[in-house]
């Protein structure tokens, strides 16, 4: 039986890259919620906010823990499968990856720490500007690592000396063509992730009826943002999409299941791809509209796989699939926000038990839609890891052996299947404990100690006071 390196390094790689990914899926809009309770708790002084901030301040130092582990292990696989991809593209990768350590990882770390532990120690403004410091690192890891895929995707500003890629205009090389596109589209993707999961956990506090305030705080501050989010989210995606066509026709091409060019193109709503012969069997699609869609324009033209040779054509099946997995959860995100935020009149959305359960069912939404996201652009971009100029069978080590790729591949599913279940049961305990249950340190004013908040009556909304 022979094993490929190549295929099982790539599956090695996907298997960490799709664990991974739901982690700063959630974190990144986490902790931006996380700074927006601790706001309204130093600005209002209102306690539930501070319970509801304590709550996910929790949640959020387990998911931040699991993604430290998991990230770990994404560029120790570079040196080890893929050096001649490091070895090509280490002038470009690992500077923009040293930043992403050095401002990103190391600014959540410290604050977390006082987030964690500093409640009573330093005074509330402190802890409010800790936590907006652990979203600004967040928001700047996201930054890094999409710069770095990004180039990937549109590589600029760059020269090739002797096989290896060099800088020559860091500007082009950090803003490349496709990068503030997918930075705006992939953050605000994360946010909706984070939303949704946090709606789900706002209507299982309600329907505890023992957190039902902050359930209600939870779910109403979260259908407001994400009533702008999922449309907004909408527009970058099209933005995105303009983007590919210009930069990436082969993604765009096989997204949309054409082989063939067409002007005018229709939208393929449904299909099965046959990349042997080029063709897309049972092909359900709307005359025209592919072209308005994705040209703005009734006659806009798409070209078809065909337009290139077949050893430069994306497999069809996987990022036309995903990505049609993505479009269909979006829609389904925006059908419950709008409903959401309609049955806030009246407060039926906190008295609904269908529409209650229909938030909780909808928790994982964000992380489907994000999976299928990362498999549209990843599996899209094939050949290459490096587009159109570095082919991924090229990039893959040497002298690695498909035994070795195997029982390090085996190795990795042990860890994670612990991993990631026992952190799920830590998070899922914290949740079950709720806000009330979270015993908050008493907050610092003026470097003079109040009393406990855990002294007052539960569910008593008294104010934090010096």
């Amino acid at each position: 039986m022979h094993l490929d390196p190549l295929l099982l390094s790539r599956l090695q790689f996907v298997w960490v890259i799709a664990l991974h990914i739901l982690l700063p899926a959630f974190t990144v809009g986490l902790a931006s919620y996380i700074a927006f309770a601790e706001g309204m708790s130093f600005f209002t002084g209102k306690q539930i906010y501070a319970r509801i901030s304590q709550f996910w301040i929790r949640i959020f130092s387990v998911a931040f823990g699991m993604g430290v582990v998991s990230g770990i292990v994404m560029p120790f696989q570079f040196g080890t499968n893929w050096s001649r991809f490091s070895d090509a593209t280490a002038n470009v990768i690992s500077p923009l990856l040293a930043y992403e350590g050095l401002t990103a990882f190391f600014l959540e770390a410290t604050f977390l720490g006082v987030l964690l532990f500093g409640r009573k120690l330093v005074p509330r403004w402190v802890h409010f500007v800790a936590a907006l410091a652990v979203a600004l690192g967040t928001l700047s890891s996201s930054f890094w690592i999409l710069a770095a895929n990004s180039w990937m995707q549109t590589p600029a500003g760059y020269e090739i000396v002797d096989g290896r890629f060099f800088p020559t205009d860091w500007w082009q090389v950090i803003f490349n063509p496709s990068f503030p596109y997918r930075l705006a589209h992939t953050v605000v993707a994360f946010y909706i992730t984070t939303g949704f999961v946090v709606l789900g956990i706002g209507a299982w506090l309600v329907r505890s009826g023992r957190f039902i305030a902050e359930g209600r705080t939870i779910m109403s501050a979260t259908l407001w943002v994400l009533l702008v989010l999922v449309p907004v989210q909408i527009g970058l995606g099209d933005l995105h999409g303009l983007n590919t066509l210009e930069y990436q026709p082969t993604k765009l091409a096989a997204l949309e299941g054409r082989y063939d060019t067409a002007s005018p193109a229709p939208l393929t709503l449904f299909g099965i791809p046959d990349d042997k012969d080029a063709v897309m069997r049972s092909e359900i699609s709307i005359p025209w509209l592919g072209s308005l869609l994705l040209t703005h324009s009734w006659t806009g033209q798409i070209k078809g796989l065909k337009e290139w040779p077949a050893d430069q054509r994306p497999p069809v099946g996987p990022p036309f699939y995903a990505f049609r997995i993505m479009v269909g959860v979006g829609m389904l995100m925006l059908a419950l926000i709008i409903a959401g935020n309609i049955m806030r009149r009246g407060s039926a959305f906190v008295t609904s038990r269908s529409f209650l359960l229909a938030c909780q069912w909808a928790g994982p939404l964000g992380f489907i839609a994000v999976l299928a996201g990362w498999v549209t652009t990843e599996v899209g971009r094939q050949p290459w890891t490096v587009f159109g100029l570095m082919r991924t069978a090229n990039s893959v080590s040497p002298s690695l052996t498909g035994l070795d790729v195997l029982l390090s591949l085996i190795g990795y599913i042990v860890v994670y299947a612990i991993i990631f279940p026992g952190g799920f049961f830590v998070m899922r305990r914290i949740i079950r404990l709720g806000p009330q249950a979270q015993a908050l340190d008493a907050p610092v004013q003026s470097g003079r100690p109040t009393l406990p908040i855990t002294s007052l009556p539960p569910g008593h909304n008294q104010g934090i006071t010096s």
